[in-house]
């Protein structure tokens, strides 16, 4: 509305309100849909369709909205209470500069950041593409056969490695052998995800390893202290006892490094940060696992691999997905579910912006410069624990170790502790001479003697860097033209346009995915993630330079309490995956305490997500599958039969709700009061919390662990498939086992051990949630929470004559009732025309959208999740497109179209192939490529046509397509 000079201050305030914005349903089209959907009034609608024996009792304690610029403001000042100080700690984390061009164009921009997994190929191939590079750039560094599709971080992929190899070996050993110079904080990772599985972690030195039977060793490569090792023959020696050999090696040192394969390494894995991610106390970044061709069945996580589309063209397709753990359920071998996707994406990019001559170049002058350092400070009469060295010298101190450290911190530089007598320095592609300078300057005044600085143009000529001979690589690396052909801005600027053109995302169409909840991530709450004081800190910074974290952290906390009813929550997990697990070991940790250890049952539902029984099995319990009833609720008979027939040892139940069929089970507190009862614990999957926030809290009407995903609820984008956060919310009995991370020296001795490389996980992104609650406050949030629910409904409502709604709450409502998503059922469809939910999918393209999700939870279904962010205008532009669809159908249905040449069978239609002067189908050009008026103004033209699953699998490959193919 217009607002009049003259207007109050409260009128003008009021209008500068983020709720506007964020909820795309203004009151006059809320009016109309309630119409079509038969309700009264929103609040009619929502008492309707949530039980009363679950509402909140009282309303959220948040802090009253704040506008934009108020909230930018706060936040600002909040990050202002870090001090970014210059970074020589190392330890897996470095500076890094990254391009602005990837920054701007990748990191900051919603055509990357808003996208979805590539579960749907054929408006994905942009963002796989560039998962490929990614992939091919490990598999060349580290030499090994096959990589995935990123994972979390380095602790966790060492962790995965750790269970790979005992699955792929022929070792009955039980032991894990792990060097004395591996990573800290994947050291304790490896602990935590060790003991459930009943696996011996034993840190050894020297050749302890080549003595004892063991399933397999990791090593460091180089060292956290620096060294570099030559490990050919030690690894010859240690695989004649049958063990495989895991190597965590830093990608960057292998561009002048013998890689890991060559020196007779299995598997390999690390961190991708430094090439180009900043540090983020913590995150997120992509590690990388890659390992020989014959575990690639076996390996965790995503792969994207070359296919064909229906036409004979190259196309990407995500490969294998059958080892992936949401369909191996409690077979699974890994719980991870996600990848870290835009990281990877920027990864993969700064290898194509520098190519092979660039990254090598920006490695050579880091050991340059590391030579250049050990040199002048073995001049300053210090010692050095190693003559090897990439990146890291540890100095001996002699006992001096806190007033180096201290004088460091004094010059506006954080050097490592690496033991109570020596000092870590790790140097990265930000390090300047200025930079050498100071730390000689350190070094010089701890001494007292007053020696000279030296001169670092006595070094002008060059230094050999301090390398083995015996590890120079040899070979060329990153040869495809990818690599080869993007390095002027120009060419970056116009090869990412071309592949985020091929792709559909939140910042084109609705993404209307049910479970997975594809909402506004407005513009204010993304910018804070690149401010340097977020951007540029070290997780095992001191303490007390990480206060507006820590103060991030405090404030956040309490908010999601407020919003689920909890009494503590940790945001370590770095995934929902890892929420999960951690509110699984709390539970364990739980039961141990109580001298209740012999709980190990978990009964989980027939409808649940395939994470939670993959959680399940990574933490050691044991899965009993209880069934769901016609409606799609949890059948409480079965469930009581079930808790009484494993009462002495029942650990847990895991249900979601809202139910993953989308449902307001009516009898939630009854099953909550049931398992309680035979001493198991509650843990409610906190996937549809979009449902709940505001409404209804699950530590209130019985739940006692849930996970959230704030890439989901709280407005952290999913970035094409990660990176994410999964906090673990605990009532206050389970709180003292909530994970600790002993490697920062946080934690009490009952808490689980660390679920995340860093303190505070994926710290970065934190931001955004704390910026969306901020602006929503207690009334903006359940306003979405009750708008989402009003959208799925009208959607119900408008397509119930076309398709059967399934698991409809029975309210007296068009629609039948359904929470904040609807399920539509397919399958009559398919056995009288033969039209597939995979059909209606693909066509759906041809309209321009995103397929809502595919076969989940029902198979030949479709689960739509509107959510609170679209404004009417793009709820009817979906629903006529369904309608438009079912009209095609219908066609079938009549014999107008053969069942085997229809648009539904062969979209979606490249541009491609509608331009071919041949055209012998039993429809029209025009008919295949504008269904409805509105393409003709506006048309997504998707880049390939149905990609072959089949043959991707068939003939796996997943490098990037050879050159031929390239040109």
């Amino acid at each position: 509305m217009l607002m009049s000079a003259h207007a109050p201050l409260s009128e003008l305030e009021a209008h500068d309100d983020f709720v506007e914005r964020h909820i795309g349903i203004a009151p006059a089209d809320e009016a109309h849909m309630l119409s079509v959907i038969g309700a009264a009034s929103r609040a009619a609608l929502i008492d309707a369709i949530v039980p009363r024996s679950i509402r909140r009792a009282t309303a959220m304690n948040l802090p009253a909205p704040a506008s934009e610029a108020e909230a930018l403001r706060e936040l600002r000042a909040l990050a202002g209470r870090n001090r970014v100080m210059k970074s020589f700690i190392g330890q897996g984390y470095h500076g890094t500069h990254t391009p602005t061009v990837i920054l701007r164009n990748v990191l900051e921009n919603p055509a990357w950041y808003t996208a979805y997994t590539p579960y749907q190929a054929e408006i994905s191939q942009g963002r796989m593409e560039a998962l490929v590079n990614f992939q091919t750039m490990v598999c060349d560094l580290t030499g090994m056969a096959i990589a995935n599709a990123s994972m979390l971080d380095e602790a966790t992929a060492a962790a995965e490695a750790m269970t790979l190899a005992a699955r792929a070996t022929k070792s009955k050993s039980n032991v894990f052998f792990v060097a004395d110079d591996v990573l800290p904080q994947t050291l304790e990772v490896i602990r935590t995800r060790a003991h459930p599985l009943g696996i011996e972690v034993r840190v050894c030195s020297g050749d302890e390893a080549l003595n004892t039977d063991s399933f397999a060793v990791l090593l460091q490569y180089p060292g956290v202290d620096g060294a570099v090792r030559d490990y050919r023959d030690w690894i010859a020696k240690y695989r004649m006892r049958g063990g495989l050999v895991l190597m965590a090696a830093d990608l960057l040192a292998l561009t002048l490094l013998t890689p890991p394969a060559e020196l007779g390494a299995d598997i390999a894995f690390g961190t991708t940060q430094r090439f180009g991610m900043p540090m983020g106390n913590g995150g997120p970044h992509a590690a990388y696992l890659a390992c020989k061709d014959e575990f690639k069945r076996s390996l965790p996580g995503r792969l994207v691999g070359v296919s064909v589309d229906a036409h004979g063209n190259t196309a990407y397709r995500l490969a294998l997905q059958t080892r992936e753990q949401h369909i191996r359920r409690e077979k699974a071998t890994s719980n991870i579910c996600t990848a870290q996707v835009l990281p990877a994406v920027v990864a993969s990019m700064y290898a194509v912006y520098h190519g092979p001559q660039g990254l090598k170049r920006i490695a050579q002058r880091i050991a340059s410069y590391t030579a250049v350092l050990a040199q002048g400070l073995r001049g300053l009469g210090w010692t050095l624990r190693h003559d090897t060295a990439f990146d890291t010298v540890t100095v001996l101190t002699g006992g001096k170790t806190d007033p180096v450290l201290v004088d460091a911190i004094g010059r506006g530089m954080n050097l490592r502790r690496a033991a109570p007598d020596a000092v870590g320095i790790t140097l990265d592609e930000t390090t300047t001479r200025d930079d050498v300078l100071a730390l000689w300057q350190v070094f010089a005044e701890v001494t007292a003697q007053g020696q000279a600085l030296p001169l670092f143009e006595s070094f002008e000529k060059g230094v050999t860097p301090l390398l083995p001979e015996s590890l120079h690589r040899t070979g060329d690396y990153l040869t495809h033209p990818v690599f080869n052909t993007h390095h002027s801005e120009t060419e970056m600027l116009r090869y990412l346009r071309m592949l985020s053109d091929k792709d559909l995302a939140l910042d084109r169409t609705m993404i209307p995915l049910g479970s997975c909840t594809m909402k506004l991530n407005a513009t204010s709450e993304m910018i804070p993630i690149t401010w340097p004081e977020f951007a540029h800190v070290h997780p095992f910074a001191p303490r007390d330079q990480l206060a507006g974290y820590e103060l991030l952290d405090q404030q956040l906390q309490q908010w999601l309490c407020q919003a689920t009813g909890y009494a503590g929550i940790s945001l370590q997990p770095n995934a929902g995956s890892q929420g999960e697990y951690a509110g699984l070991l709390v539970i364990k940790a739980y039961h141990e305490a109580r001298g209740e250890g012999h709980r190990n049952i978990c009964l989980i539902p027939e409808s649940a997500h395939g994470t939670n029984p993959a959680s399940a099995q990574m933490v050691g319990l044991q899965v009993v599958v209880t069934r769901c009833d016609r409606d799609g609720n949890v059948d409480l008979d079965d469930l009581r039969v079930k808790c009484e027939q494993h009462s002495a040892n029942l650990a847990a139940v895991m249900i979601t709700y809202p139910s993953t069929h989308g449902v307001f089970e009516t009898h939630v507190k009854e099953l909550c009061a049931l398992v309680h009862r035979h001493g198991g614990r509650v843990y409610v999957d906190g996937a549809n919390m979009n449902a709940l926030v505001g409404v209804a809290a699950p530590g209130e009407f019985g739940g006692d662990v849930s996970h959230l995903n704030l890439h989901k609820t709280f407005c952290i984008p999913h970035g094409g498939g990660g990176p994410g956060v999964g906090p673990v919310c605990v009532v206050d009995d389970l709180v003292p086992y909530l994970p600790a991370h002993r490697t920062a020296g946080i934690g009490s001795a009952t808490q689980v051990g660390a679920v995340s490389a860093a303190p505070l996980g994926n710290a970065a992104v934190l931001p955004i949630s704390w910026m969306y609650v901020r602006m929503m406050g207690a009334d903006g949030l359940r306003a979405a929470t009750e708008t989402a629910i009003l959208n799925a409904n009208y959607i119900a409502a408008r397509l119930q004559a076309h398709y059967p709604i399934l698991y409809a709450g029975g309210a007296d409502l068009k629609g039948g009732g359904v929470a904040h998503e609807c399920i539509l059922d397919l399958r009559p469809l398919k056995d009288a025309t033969g039209v597939t939910a995979e059909d209606v999918a693909k066509r759906l393209i041809d309209y321009g959208f995103h397929a809502p999700t595919l076969s989940f939870p029902v198979p030949g279904t479709l689960m739509v999740e509107p959510t609170e962010s679209e404004s009417l205008a793009e709820l009817d532009r979906y629903c006529d497109a369904m309608i438009a669809i079912r009209e095609e159908i219908r066609h079938v249905e009549q014999g107008r179209w053969p069942q085997d040449d229809n648009p539904l069978k062969h979209a979606p239609h490249t541009a491609e192939v509608l331009l071919k002067t041949e055209w012998s189908h039993a429809y029209t050009r025009e008919q295949a490529a504008y269904p409805v008026a509105s393409l003709r103004r506006q048309k997504y033209w998707t880049p390939v046509g149905r990609v072959d699953n089949v043959y991707g699998d068939r003939n796996l490959f997943c490098s990037c397509v050879p050159v031929a193919d390239y040109q």
